[in-house]
């Protein structure tokens, strides 16, 4: 087991099977085992783009919780899911995490396949509240007396969200007996905004609260009380007191025990607070400060550009100057241990593309140049989105409303009734957080908002809880909505000019993926027509968005004889829109009794594929050499977008295939 023998430190993690075993070790083990656990997390972070400063800060944190609970019964909310690094360490899968968001390999985000201490797939921010009172609830229920301790750990970014407050109102009401760890880093993604995060400031200012409090708590309530009338004055008095001198009344207020603030790198003070909340029958908050980046100085000085940074140039590690000490002495060093060897090989360097986001940023700040009319709006996704340009240029006319994608949407449609041209900027898996909104406040009212869909595809090693592949099966019934899709770089600047001058919804999606360039001259952009790539005597391939690229290629080599069955003679066409659709110039193959092939980086269930099919059912042509390709019934583990699109057919090698089958049998 962990520990000093003959001045050589012992690692704990290359044998840990269960956080259990880490009760046998000292606090000052335990210190050095978080100092283990930031050198993992940097070997990591120097290979492969991961989710680094966030895990970096809760490292103690985590200690804490599995030193403090048994959360092989207990239960545990990670919220968001890109933090439980540590927690994946501390809970044997030290021989894998190597492989972590990679293909077949670990989640980056809580996985319940991969460990009983993963209970739900967290991908998105402020759910831990509800779902861990719906799990005390059925707790209660089931196990009766044979209680489970219920723990959420939120991050301050995403106490932002609405339905945590919903969440908190019922819990408060129903005196479950649950944890939330409010883990107030100052941060979410980039820097927290609005009146929460000044408050949740005002209450760091102040590491004397606790003691404050119970002072009071038992001077008010030593206070004698005479007649009912007495005992209302001072049951309004002791609530004054308390709104007036303690900061955590907006939590008491929920009906939660609020305890806080605390030091979130010190793991013996954790640990007696944990132990705490775990003795109180009620719901409470317990409020600690952490330090997003901690251990590695330039996360320290810059957490925004290390909460997914790219892998580190030098296939080394950092040198020990650089790396900061964690746990109870933030003075401390630690060296990375020479016994601990990396199963990394050093990547090679890839060259940088330009992507379609950056294509998309520079579209919209052409825009905001000419046009006083358009704004920007953003949930906490400013650097994701690559929009500091545009924030730094016109902050007058940005908006980070934190993670709070529904009202992002409301947001949005107020400012478009009040007449401005509002752009909201988001990726697809969290636009669908505003599903009801798109509907009540744009869709229904018609108002001019433009939603740029980020990440709409294969959003690689982030896997099945950010692919984006829904929006479009979820955006096409709405009426009023105008969906498009850029099919390379020459699309993206036209398509934002001319939603700019639609003044009704309009959905414009595109991929993390690089942009290409298909050369020709670009057609100009008409509401509901496709362009034309090149005619085909035997068939047509349809693409609706990035994959014109690959649609071009397949022509070409079907145009060769190569198997000696014969040439293929196959046209392209760029759809552009999904709504309205071209059907003149989609459909006309069908008509000609051709064959005809969707291609789409998307679900088929109510995709555009979908929408072929069902104008071409409308006109009831024959559609048995109609063929669609894009994404079946299931849900696309993680894995770089080339390996996935590889496994689902969608590239020029399945594309060829289907269109000779076809014609050859």
């Amino acid at each position: 087991m962990f520990g000093k023998n003959k001045g050589v430190y012992k690692l704990v993690l290359p044998t840990l099977e269960s956080p259990r075993e880490l009760e046998r070790l000292s606090l000052a083990e335990l210190d050095n085992l978080a100092s283990e656990i930031r050198e993992e997390l940097c070997r990591l972070y120097d290979h492969r783009s991961v989710h680094f400063a966030s895990n970096l800060g809760v490292v103690e944190l985590c200690i804490a919780l599995h030193t403090t609970f048994d959360f092989s019964w207990d239960r545990l909310i990670w919220d968001t899911g890109h933090q439980v690094y540590p927690h994946k360490l501390l809970t044997g899968r030290f021989n894998r995490f190597t492989t972590i968001r990679t293909k077949g390999g670990l989640m980056g985000f809580p996985n319940p396949e991969e460990s009983e201490y993963d209970l739900m797939m967290t991908g998105h921010a402020g759910c831990s509240v509800g779902t861990i009172l719906g799990l005390c609830c059925g707790d209660d229920l089931i196990a009766g007396s044979n209680k489970r301790h219920s723990v959420a750990v939120i991050g301050d970014g995403a106490l932002s969200s609405g339905i945590v407050y919903e969440a908190m109102n019922h819990a408060g009401g129903l005196k479950k007996n649950l944890t939330v760890v409010l883990n107030d880093n100052k941060m979410s993604i980039c820097p927290r905004v609005g009146g929460l995060s000044d408050h949740l400031d005002r209450l760091r200012m102040h590491p004397i609260y606790s003691r404050i409090k119970q002072k009071l708590h038992n001077f008010v309530d030593r206070t004698p009380i005479i007649g009912s009338s007495m005992d209302s004055f001072f049951g309004r008095f002791k609530n004054a007191i308390k709104a007036g001198l303690l900061g955590g009344m907006l939590f008491e207020e929920l009906g939660f025990r609020y305890i806080g603030p605390i030091d979130g790198h010190n793991i013996a003070r954790l640990q007696r607070f944990l132990r705490m909340a775990r003795s109180l029958e009620e719901p409470v908050l317990l409020h600690i400060f952490t330090e997003k980046g901690r251990g590695f100085r330039p996360a320290e000085e810059n957490p925004t550009a290390y909460h997914a940074p790219k892998p580190g140039k030098s296939g080394k590690l950092f040198p020990v100057s650089s790396i900061t000490g964690s746990g109870s002495d933030s003075s401390s060093h630690f060296t990375p241990q020479s016994s601990l060897q990396s199963s990394f090989s050093v990547l090679p360097s890839q060259p940088q593309l330009t992507s379609f986001t950056e294509h998309v940023r520079d579209a919209i700040e052409l825009l905001m140049q000419r046009n006083d009319r358009i704004c920007v709006i953003t949930a906490a996704m400013c650097q994701g989105n690559m929009l500091e340009p545009i924030r730094d240029r016109f902050p007058e006319r940005f908006f980070d409303v934190g993670i709070c994608e529904s009202h992002a949407v409301v947001f949005a449609a107020g400012l478009a009734k009040a007449g401005m041209l509002p752009i909201v900027d988001i990726y697809s898996t969290f636009l669908q957080r505003s599903y009801d909104q798109l509907f009540q406040e744009v869709s229904l009212q018609n108002l001019p908002v433009i939603l740029a869909i980020d990440r709409a595809g294969l959003a690689g090693p982030d896997g099945p809880t950010h692919h984006g592949v829904f929006d479009l099966g979820y955006l096409r019934p709405f009426p009023n909505f105008v969906l498009m899709a850029p099919a390379d770089a020459l699309d993206v600047e036209p398509m934002f000019c001319f939603a700019e001058l639609l003044e009704r919804p309009v959905a414009i999606r595109y991929p993390k993926a690089k942009a290409t360039i298909v050369e020709r001259n670009p057609e100009p952009i008409q509401l509901g027509k496709a362009e034309i790539i090149r005619n085909g005597y035997d068939g047509m391939i349809v693409v609706y968005g990035a994959f014109l690229e690959t649609a071009v290629e397949a022509a070409k080599t079907l145009g060769k004889n190569l198997d000696g069955l014969g040439r293929v003679d196959v046209g392209v066409i760029n759809a552009r829109f999904a709504k309205p659709l071209d059907t003149v110039s989609i459909l006309q193959p069908l008509r000609e009794g051709k064959f005809l092939i969707t291609f789409e980086e998307g679900m088929l269930i109510a995709g555009f594929g979908s929408a072929v099919l069902e104008a071409a059912n409308n006109e009831q042509l024959d559609t048995r050499r109609f063929w669609r390709l894009g994404i079946p019934d299931h849900y696309v583990e993680h894995g770089e977008r080339s390996e996935l699109l590889d496994d689902l057919g969608l590239n020029e090698k399945q594309l060829v295939k289907v269109c000779r089958e076809i014609m050859f049998g």
